[in-house]
């Protein structure tokens, strides 16, 4: 059944499968990208994700402290949904920190919390609603380093919204 001649069959098949799959990446690989040589090649296309367009809007729109002036307490409630996993306002710790009186608190002031270098750094600053209206827009960009996976709120009126009612959480 398995003579010379079949397994001769099998390891040409098995290697022309592999030469055509290699040819098949090579071309990919050609049509993906231009350039030079040396491995400093150049995207043959870009998609414009309309990144730069929300940042265009997002500084057209009207100031924090005109949002934060006329938030909507009720709305900011429900915006703390997204924030329940982590954070509790009962003054017990979670994940995150308790955020009950966050609004103008000392950063890093709640006792037996372990939070990170970024944050500990920064423990002279206060929580000021125009703080938190930055961290809270993207925890990352705000403090590099921070423990905080959350990648934050793009829209305004959400933060200002948020800040607020957590004005009102003693």
């Amino acid at each position: 059944m398995f003579d010379t001649m079949t397994m001769t069959k099998v390891v040409g098949a098995a290697c022309g499968s592999l030469l055509v799959f290699m040819l098949g990446g090579w071309a990919a690989d050609a049509l993906y990208s231009t350039g030079g040589h040396g491995g400093e090649g150049e995207q043959a296309y870009t998609i414009d994700t309309g990144a730069g367009e929300v940042t265009e809007a997002a500084a057209e729109g009207p100031a924090f402290a005109e949002l934060y002036a006329s938030a909507d307490v009720a709305a900011g409630e429900k915006v703390f949904s997204k924030c329940k996993a982590c954070h509790k306002v009962d003054g017990s710790d979670g994940t995150g920190p308790h955020i009950n009186g966050v609004v103008d608190r000392v950063k890093g002031a709640v006792a037996g919390f372990g939070y990170s270098d970024a944050l500990l750094a920064m423990s002279s600053e206060s929580w000021t609603p125009e703080n938190l209206d930055g961290f809270l827009l993207s925890p990352k960009n705000y403090m590099p380093g921070t423990k905080m996976s959350f990648a934050g709120l793009p829209k305004p009126a959400d933060r200002a919204n948020l800040i607020a009612w957590l004005a009102t959480q003693p």
